[in-house]
């Protein structure tokens, strides 16, 4: 029976588009998932960027099932379960070395939220309050709290929302077609607009500044993966001036490039990291914030009654979603989930990149098991182009995602060969017939 769709108001989606042909999915298993036709719908985009290790894995379903009739909730402040515990020390030895302490959250806006918070209260409680200047990056995403869209830099989440957060800049985006259109991973050209954060200390100065703030590979604008040593050269500038380095990695964590994290990947060691999506596989909400020991030593401070750091949820650590990451993180290391996207990216690398040469394709990126496929848009209609081929792939039973006019991939990490090329046939199928 079709559900009454009127209530509902759903979250970045064209309404009114979608409830004149809705597209609902009833279930999953797998690298799929089925409407209640019962027609089946291969997932390239791993639900949104978190269903890793595929839908309905066995040991992630039992472990919230036990948690659910054991211990449903518990109280986070002053309180602990010992699944919280047992959970942060898991994650830790996943961790480049020195993010070694675990601060949870309920999803990646939340974290990036509580890592803005942490490191502007960092600098206060070392004697330096006067840095609360935050540095983002034009074009990127971090979530749709306040802090995250004012940090972020794409214009249609934040152009509704009035003046945000003051004090913030922002650095250049590292997108440069002219150089580096069709790379295969890291594009040889741009290491220099990290040098932007210079520009930045030299207008603001660098007393006045407490974080600068990225992804590692941009996901959501569109799949901008950072030109070789960028990220090492923003690691520097930050050193060289004692401004703490974020990365958020809520798209990159749990085995996307390759690796655990692409910190890892990349070479990189922020200071605080902010992660969630595929910490429990997408299946209960969760997010965390890794913190480097030094960060969090300076506010175990004062008498030992007082609360350090005045910040949390309801929710935190959560006794189902940390049951939820345990069994992520037991199905991540069975099944080698966490490197096998470096193991499988040259094959993916290859399949994306066919599309080079197909009508409408100015651009072809990827990265691990995540891939860009840019397309020029249509005059006077941005964005429509892409949206066209992500409903002609919905009908070929692939759903993909779309960002502007670029088609963004980002599989379960249990995919296959067979699978991987299914994806990009039905896009290249797509391309042939769209205007």
């Amino acid at each position: 029976m079709q559900p009454q769709l009127d209530a509902y108001w759903m979250p970045f989606t064209a309404n009114r588009q979608f409830k004149k042909a809705p597209r609902l999915l009833a279930r999953a298993e797998g690298m799929y998932f089925w409407t209640p036709e019962g027609r089946q719908v291969l997932d390239g985009v791993a639900g949104l960027w978190c269903v890793n290790a595929g839908h309905a894995r066995p040991k992630i379903v039992q472990a919230i099932q036990q948690q659910a009739g054991e211990l449903d909730y518990a109280p986070p402040f002053q309180m602990g379960h010992p699944k919280a515990f047992e959970l942060a020390e898991r994650l830790v030895q996943l961790t480049p070395p020195g993010l070694n302490k675990v601060f949870y959250t309920n999803s990646g806006s939340e974290s990036v939220e509580t890592a803005l918070k942490m490191a502007i209260a960092y600098h206060r409680v070392r004697g330096e309050g006067q840095r609360t200047r935050l540095i983002g990056r034009e074009r990127a995403y971090h979530g749709v709290n306040f802090g995250g869209i004012s940090v972020g830099g794409m214009v249609a989440n934040r152009k509704m929302f009035g003046s945000l957060l003051s004090g913030v800049d922002h650095l250049r985006h590292t997108h440069d077609p002219t150089r580096n259109a069709f790379s295969r991973g890291q594009p040889a050209y741009g290491a220099e607009l990290a040098d932007d954060l210079e520009r930045l200390v030299a207008l603001h100065d660098a007393s006045t500044i407490a974080a600068v703030i990225v992804e590692p590979v941009a996901g959501s604008t569109g799949v901008l993966i950072p030109p070789q040593g960028y990220l090492q050269r923003l690691r520097e500038i930050c050193d060289k001036h004692g401004i703490l380095l974020i990365f958020d990695e809520v798209i990159t964590g749990f085995g996307r490039t390759g690796q655990p994290f692409a910190a890892q990947t990349f070479g990189v060691t922020p200071d605080l990291m902010t992660v969630a999506k595929g910490i429990t596989n997408g299946c209960v909400p969760m997010g965390a914030v890794f913190v480097k020991q030094e960060i969090h030593d300076a506010f175990m401070q004062g008498p030992e009654h007082l609360i350090e750091f005045f910040h949390g949820y309801t929710y935190s650590a959560h006794p189902l979603a940390c049951a939820a990451a345990l069994g992520t993180l037991d199905t991540y290391a069975e099944e080698g989930l966490l490197t096998r996207a470096g193991e499988l990216e040259s094959y993916f690398a290859d399949a994306v990149h066919s599309l080079r040469g197909l009508p409408h394709v100015i651009d072809v990126r990827n990265i691990g098991l995540v891939g860009g496929i840019e397309l020029a848009p249509r005059p006077e209609e941005p964005a429509k182009r892409a949206f066209d081929v992500f409903l002609d792939c919905w009908e070929q039973g692939v759903l993909i995602r779309t960002t502007g006019d670029t088609i963004a991939l980002s599989p379960p990490l249990i995919i296959d060969r067979a699978q991987i090329d299914q994806i990009v046939q039905a896009v290249a199928t797509a391309l042939r017939r769209v205007r």
